[in-house]
């Protein structure tokens, strides 16, 4: 699914924001819909289907488009809970605390069966190769074991 901002109207102290939303199947089929912002109401003015909806289908419609309209529309000060990026990193330590949890996920995943490095990934919401170098100085400062053995 995808929202994508089209255009505002002001008029006055009014505005409209139209948004286009696209959601794509996987045999194919698709359905593209214009929706409004006016006010704090969100509406959808025209829908595309490939192939055509059905009356039932027309009907779940909304329940498919209303969380990511919801989110796209609507000013994250006028929700509730404010948005958080999925990109966002979770708040963690820095440092030496901060190779100590790389080793604690590290540990924790081998000791689970799980692969460690996306584990390591995860909790520092970091790409492969930094979660990698992360673990490598988890491993230099001794909170890890070493690699290989040294001859």
């Amino acid at each position: 699914m995808s929202v994508r901002h089209a255009w505002v109207v002001r008029d006055g102290g009014t505005t409209a924001s139209w948004f286009d939303v696209r959601l794509a199947f996987a045999d194919g089929a698709r359905v593209d819909a214009l929706a409004v912002l006016s006010g704090s109401e969100v509406r959808v003015e025209g829908v595309r289907a490939e192939p055509p909806l059905s009356i039932d289908d027309l009907a779940v419609l909304a329940e498919w488009l209303e969380n990511p309209l919801y989110e796209a529309c609507v000013p994250a000060p006028a929700r509730a809970v404010p948005a958080v990026s999925r990109r966002t990193r979770p708040a963690r330590p820095r440092g030496r605390e901060e190779r100590r949890l790389v080793a604690r996920e590290y540990r924790e995943a081998r000791e689970g069966g799980a692969d460690p490095v996306l584990a390591v990934m995860r909790a520092t919401g970091h790409s492969r190769r930094k979660s990698l170098r992360l673990i490598g100085q988890a491993r230099d400062e001794g909170f890890l074991s070493p690699r290989r053995a040294r001859r």
